[in-house]
């Protein structure tokens, strides 16, 4: 007797066999999630300097195209080189190393500049510290003997908090100073790794950049073979405005930071503010936080002004709100424009939501990442609407009640308002009938 083969047998299995294995792993993931997190934590801390290669990479990326295209490829036709796949490679070498060099030189330009002005000002400020200390107690002094009212209020608040804050690092601080130090010690052997890794990435980059094209065909060669050419080809494209939608928001903004330190540097130098390069790069840094940033970068230098000089701590708090109106009014939206589509609210919530997950690093990357889980389901809920013909504007369901036959919107009216245009009615009835 022949075997006869039935499709619908191998599916069957193949779909026991696969429930069976997704609720081992759902057993795993529910009762072993720490072992889990551990492998997951182990494998990523592993995988740093490859990480940190292709983020070098993807940032360098932008530099490369300009320098390859613009500089080093016009220079070989000029000279009506033939080109072949070695003089290609000559080519992306010769742009590698112009790349790096140019980076190198800008970063070396830009902090032998800082650097020093920072440390002096860091010295400044522990050397003068005990002035500014005296003269923010002169000026709260004066203030209290001018309002009585004020100086019983402070006193008494002092008299209740002294206690509790003596008490506090009595039994907190001083028994965890130990701890502190075994934290320091180990951010400092932390940092030497992350130095380590980066140097180690940074290689890994340049073999990156060297072949770049050829690993996004291999990625784009695994999209089709693994699924339908329909399916791929929207892969590819979702990719691409991750792409886009990443790079145009992060070069945007490391731009407009730059520009608005160096509008910050030039007034705080016109108007006398003490550390004016040290606030300037505080402001600038800051900056790349979106909505949040200035705040982070304000309050604290604003403190360290407020010690040396309360007038011009005025003045820089006046100055940072003129500077942070005209970034976000004018600069922010010149250099990036609309390039998340997210609103205002959405931008407060991606930052307060991946900044609570991530950190500083969550407030920096929330809003292009968030940015692309929005994008994609806005274009899911958009494709079932027109599956069902019905629109896909915001504007026509604003004040709908209820959809009809033939996808006619009915407009919600509340049960207030259909008594009151009931009760019209009637009136206009009776007035008519008279």
């Amino acid at each position: 007797m022949k075997f006869q083969f039935d499709k619908k047998y191998l599916f069957w299995g193949l779909t026991a066999t696969l429930s069976i294995i997704a609720g081992i792993l759902f057993y795993y993931i529910l009762f072993h999630s720490e072992k889990l997190s551990n492998a997951i934590h182990s494998f990523i801390t592993i995988s740093m300097p490859i990480i940190d290669g292709l983020i070098l990479a993807y940032l360098m990326t932008p530099i490369l195209n300009t320098v390859e295209n613009k500089l080093v490829k016009p220079i070989y036709i000029k000279a009506k080189v033939p080109m072949s796949k070695k003089i290609e490679k000559r080519i992306r070498m010769f742009s590698i190393i112009i790349t790096v060099v140019f980076i190198f030189v800008i970063l070396y330009e830009f902090f032998s500049l800082i650097i020093p002005e920072l440390i002096r000002s860091v010295q400044s400020i522990y050397f003068q510290f005990p002035i500014y200390i005296n003269n923010l107690t002169v000026w709260a002094t004066g203030l209290l003997e001018n309002n009585p009212e004020l100086e019983s209020s402070a006193i008494s608040l002092l008299d209740k908090y002294s206690t509790m804050l003596e008490e506090m690092i009595n039994t907190r601080v001083l028994p965890k100073l130990n701890e502190l130090l075994i934290t320091l010690s180990t951010g400092v052997i932390g940092f030497f790794k992350a130095m380590w890794n980066f140097i180690i990435g940074f290689i890994i980059s340049i073999y990156i950049l060297g072949s770049k094209e050829t690993f996004a065909g291999q990625a784009k060669k695994m999209a089709y073979a693994f699924f339908e050419t329909e399916t791929a080809n929207q892969v590819i494209s979702n990719f691409r405005f991750i792409h886009t939608t990443f790079s145009g928001f992060i070069s945007g903004k490391i731009v407009d930071s730059i520009i608005i330190g160096i509008i910050c540097f030039i007034c705080t130098s016109l108007i006398g503010t003490p550390y004016a390069i040290l606030v300037s790069v505080i402001v600038g840094v800051t900056n790349i936080i979106p909505f949040f940033g200035p705040w982070f970068g304000g309050i604290p230098s604003a403190l360290l002004i407020l010690m040396v000089n309360p007038l011009q701590c005025l003045y820089f708090i006046i100055l940072i709100l003129v500077i942070q109106q005209f970034d976000g009014n004018i600069l922010g939206p010149k250099i990036l424009g609309d390039s998340t589509g997210l609103s205002g609210f959405w931008v407060i919530f991606a930052i307060t939501i991946f900044g609570g997950l991530f950190g500083v690093l969550g407030m920096v990357v929330g809003v292009p990442i968030f940015a692309v889980f929005y994008a994609g389901f806005r274009a899911l809920v958009n494709r079932k609407l027109a599956k069902k013909q019905l629109p896909i504007e915001t504007a026509p369901y604003l004040m709908v009640g209820s959809i009809g036959e033939n996808r006619i919107f009915k407009e919600y009216i509340p049960e207030k308002k259909k008594n009151k245009v009931q009760e019209k009615l009637i009136q206009t009835q009776k007035r008519k009938n008279k």
